[in-house]
């Protein structure tokens, strides 16, 4: 809100199979109750998250193989935001923050009396140290100064407005712990196996099979803590998942199921259905970054767009749970208002082949004797990876091969697991993936054009070979002056009208660039143990979004749960 030229945030308070075999540590099944020498209870909730065998321990948020119980359960943003909603930030370690007239500095208030999960003081000191901290502070930050004027009291100095990135600054920076962070050379490189946070889990042990966090002693509402143990469980597809969740031995996973009876049916298990995230195909689109494959010449990633079946691939791949995606990445219908043209709210539904052929012949490809294009009498042929195990992204990749077929496009596809994959976007070395973009955590995509489609401009990409920069996503290399200038005339205005023009920019660039092919609005199911605990997000009460492997949002969540009864 903006009052008398200032704006100021009010913060929400805090509401007080052979895998059936898997070893799961000396912990008491989902829902169950373990007593320890002292005589108390530890209730045990068991999660997956997304982990693959065999687990390595690495809890430092700056490695993009981070084991998702860092992201929240044990280190922290300052504050906390709902993507499901457009409403007001909760305080985590944050009690409040404004920002002056111009955006240029934001002071930030911390709560009081805080502690590290070692008993350290965590003072305003920590938060200046976080924000200078090189990982956190890449080239183009802007950031001047980060000043503690005391123990709860920081003030945050950039060289430019920073209103658009309010959320990267108060919900998707980590706050360290200095006296832990000084000491590390190489923070790529850490792997932070001994994490101290300020969140309400630290570490217990860490197996190839799973790793175990514990109730933090030190966390600012332990005596509200309901879960004492929280195991995240290695597994290796989703199939595997889904026989532990019928069995009873899972209590909290993000995962597509496409049969949720087969899982509810034990009267433990209930699931949410919260499209947020968008699904889309990666191309390595920046020849001059290094890309290769005939998937850089736009054109072709133009014939591909439209080749595309998304209606069949909703169907079949995702039994109909996905939302309609926009090629502006604006979530609908919460951000309809940020769409500046009405032909580019939706991605095409239905494939048009023959327009995919004349796009490919514009540019100089020929049909062979197959009925196959090409150039030179090399037909355009393009490798296409999932993840080994992820069966809708894996549906939906065969049906693409088949869909570009009709459009005289060849498309072999492939499985890889889960290391492989990242590896491969991170460095370049891929064509075609099907994957998933983090979903923006407001009502406004802003956060998707930085941190996914902003080029060198605004340290977003490196070259093919090189791994983008720490808390940046631009696996594509896209890289476009045209929407670098837009991004940052966008991100220096607190004016909806300003920024309206620039996103109409930015969207014109990459609707007809599309460095990224939009497929879908991911089904992201969440299944709960309704049965052994309270506190859930639910469609009626969706405070938090709600999939175990939520940044942020799963540290938020799990200090809600209670066990029941």
């Amino acid at each position: 809100m903006i009052r008398n030229g200032k704006r100021r945030v009010a913060i929400t308070a805090i509401a007080g199979a052979s895998v059936l075999a898997l070893g799961l540590t000396a912990c008491s099944g989902g829902g169950g109750d373990e007593t320890g020498d002292g005589g108390e209870t530890d209730t045990t909730l068991r999660v997956w998250a997304g982990s693959q065998t065999p687990i390595e321990a690495n809890f430092n948020p700056f490695a993009p193989t981070v084991l998702h119980g860092a992201l929240g359960p044990i280190l922290e943003p300052l504050f906390f935001f709902n993507k499901t909603a457009d409403e007001p930030a909760t305080g985590m370690i944050g009690e409040s923050y404004e920002y002056n007239e111009d955006g240029t500095v934001i002071t930030v208030k911390i709560k009081p009396d805080l502690k590290w999960s070692d008993g350290e003081p965590l003072t305003a000191e920590d938060v200046a140290f976080t924000f200078t901290y090189e990982g956190n502070n890449p080239e183009g930050q802007g950031l001047v100064s980060a000043e503690p004027q005391d123990d709860t009291t920081v003030v945050l100095t950039y060289s430019t407005p920073q209103f658009t990135s309010e959320w990267q600054r108060m919900g998707g920076t980590w706050i360290l712990p200095a006296h832990v962070w000084s000491e590390v050379d190489d923070f790529a490189t850490f792997t932070n196996e001994e994490p101290v946070g300020s969140g309400a889990y630290v570490v217990d042990s860490v197996t190839s099979e799973s790793y175990v966090l514990v109730a933090n002693e030190n966390y600012r509402d332990a005596d509200d803590l309901g879960v004492g143990t929280v195991q995240y469980i290695a597994v290796d597809n989703n199939q595997a998942a889904q026989d532990l969740l019928a069995a009873g031995e899972l209590d909290w996973a993000g995962m597509f199921i496409p049969n949720p009876d087969s899982v509810t049916g034990n009267g433990k298990i209930d699931w949410v259905n919260t499209p947020q995230d968008p699904t889309v195909l990666y191309t390595c689109a920046n020849a001059d970054l290094g890309c290769t494959g005939e998937q850089t010449d736009v054109a072709v990633r133009q014939a591909l767009n439209i080749a595309i079946d998304r209606g069949t691939i909703k169907q079949k791949a995702f039994v109909d749970l996905t939302g309609d995606i926009s090629p502006t990445y604006a979530l609908l219908p919460r951000d309809e208002k940020w769409v500046a043209d009405p032909a580019n709210e939706v991605s095409p539904q239905s494939p048009d082949a023959a327009g995919a052929g004349a796009i490919l012949e514009a540019a100089g490809y020929v049909k062979d004797a197959d009925g196959m294009y090409g150039k030179d009498g090399t037909p355009i042929e393009l490798d296409l990876i999932s993840v080994d195990g992820w069966t809708d992204y894996n549906d939906a990749a065969k049906l693409i091969a088949e869909q570009a077929a009709e459009a005289g496009i060849k498309i072999n596809v492939g499985t890889v697991q889960w290391q492989e994959f990242s590896d491969a976007r991170q460095t370049g070395q891929y064509e075609l993936i099907v994957g998933g973009m983090i979903g923006t955590s407001v009502a406004d995509p802003f956060q998707i054009y930085r941190d996914w489609l902003g080029g060198t401009a605004v340290e977003s990409t490196s070259a093919v070979g090189e791994e983008v920069p720490a808390g940046r996503w631009n696996f594509s290399r896209y890289n476009n002056p045209t929407v670098d200038a837009a991004i940052a005339a966008a991100n220096a205005t607190n004016d909806e009208a300003v920024k309206m023009e620039q996103y109409a920019t930015i969207q014109t660039e990459i609707v007809r660039d599309l460095p990224y092919i939009p497929l879908v609005i991911n089904a992201t199911q969440t299944f709960y143990n309704a049965k052994d605990f309270t506190g859930w997000p639910t469609e009626e009460d969706l405070y938090a979004f709600p999939p175990s492997w939520g940044s942020v949002s799963a540290g938020f969540i799990l200090p809600q749960l209670q066990p029941a009864g």
